[in-house]
């Protein structure tokens, strides 16, 4: 790789890093190039398929030049940073020169907005064009749509991307007039709204979308980001939000000032609310209210929620249906079917449970098994607050692999 191209990658790989469409971006040690395991920071990064694969892409951007001057953006116009940009066919001979490296699977690209919306969208398209016709590569290409650009142009991109995005950035009209005043709700959605529609057509292969949202840079509470996240899933608009906790990089008298550290913690319950909404048949407005419209800090959404609704507990393990089972706390989707599939055959008591691995540690406070309540407090929400907050300390042994709680392994919750 030249050293022009080399710089290049590295401006516009790092520039890329901070949308979190992706799980990781890149990694850095100290270790020296020639040195076993050295690392440098090349913006690969790592997505996950529906069939649960890890696939790894190139993220990077076609160039960082940008005629939009968003205060919370590092790329913004008004910013003194190195800039750079690829042409189409550099961008897409790097690709393919790492794919056939096996260094990635995929492409995961975006773009500062350079000259004008439907300049940038052409560029883009191009890129793509060399890459499924001059070099028929049948990979997994992931784009952010630039929201302004020729409907046109996002048909002829939704053909040949996987997966499109337009990232919203922030939860409300007023935050994005007030820190990206080119930016409106409605520009933003309309390419993501046009591609549902293309992908909904007659012969038409549909299309995964998603978006990020900016968590912390504007007064919003949970309550306003997990609405609106609510009504894109509904529209079918979205396949996914992902959520990113304000990080500053620039100064902004409208930008608040962060003195400890970015909000990962409510960029966590956040992403914990998010899976509720998706699998398990929670709507926005149980997980928060008028009452409580910011989630908690010390306990998952799915738990509070249970606490706050003690009169829907303790649960019979063998009676209830499969929808009730999937609010206890503890209980996730995959627990479930093999509580229902266990249940056709006997009927399941504390010890039945832990044979089927069932993580025990919150769902014993919300369930009884033949009528039998184990928890070793009395039902009270302030007692089973402490207990799940601080359990109570027990003996440190060598933990053997059946012994392992699995649950913070699957995600469930």
């Amino acid at each position: 790789m030249k050293k022009d191209i080399f710089e290049k990658m590295q401006i516009l790989a790092n520039s890329a890093k901070y949308d979190v469409s992706c799980s990781s971006s890149g990694s850095e040690n100290n270790h020296k190039t020639g040195e076993l395991g050295a690392t440098h920071n090349s913006g690969i990064c790592h997505t996950f398929t529906s069939d649960g694969r890890c696939v790894s892409l190139l993220k990077v951007l076609l160039t960082n030049f940008c005629i939009y001057d968003c205060a919370y953006c590092i790329n913004r116009k008004s910013n003194d940073i190195k800039r750079a940009a690829f042409s189409p066919k550099q961008l897409a001979d790097i690709t393919i020169n790492f794919y056939k490296r096996n260094y990635i699977e995929g492409l995961f690209l975006s773009s500062g907005i350079i000259e004008n919306e439907d300049h940038t969208m052409i560029l883009i398209l191009r890129t793509l064009k060399i890459l499924r016709y001059e070099y028929h590569f049948n990979g997994y290409i992931h784009v952010k749509l630039i929201p302004g650009a020729d409907d046109r142009l996002i048909d002829e991109v939704v053909a040949l991307a996987n997966r499109v995005s337009s990232n919203i950035e922030l939860p409300s009209d007023k935050s994005l007039k007030l820190l990206a005043p080119n930016k409106t709700k409605e520009k933003i959605l309309q390419p993501l709204k046009h591609a549902r529609d293309k992908s909904l057509e007659k012969n038409t292969r549909p299309i995964g979308m998603s978006t990020q949202l900016i968590i912390g840079a504007t007064p919003e509470s949970d309550k306003d980001i997990l609405k609106l996240s609510s009504v894109l899933y509904d529209k079918a608009l979205l396949k996914r939000v992902y959520y990113s906790a304000y990080i500053p990089v620039n100064d902004h008298k409208n930008l608040p000032s962060i003195i400890n550290k970015p909000p990962l913690l409510r960029e966590h319950r956040l992403y914990q609310a998010d899976w509720l909404l998706r699998f398990y048949d929670f709507t926005y407005d149980e997980i928060v209210n008028d009452e409580f419209p910011n989630l908690d800090e010390e306990l998952d959404p799915k738990t509070f929620w249970a606490l706050n609704n003690l009169k829907y507990f303790p649960m019979e393990i063998n009676k209830v249906s499969k929808d009730e089972l999937l609010r206890i706390p503890g209980i996730g989707i995959k627990s479930v079917f093999k509580i229902l599939k266990a249940r056709k055959f006997k009927t399941l008591d504390f010890y039945d449970l832990k044979k089927l691995k069932i993580s025990l540690k919150k769902a014993q406070y919300f369930i009884t098994c033949k009528g039998k309540y184990c928890a070793k407090i009395s039902f009270c929400d302030d007692k089973i607050k402490q207990a799940i907050i601080t359990p109570p300390k027990k003996k440190i042994l060598q933990p053997s692999l059946f012994d392992m709680d699995f649950s913070a392994i699957t995600g469930e919750i």
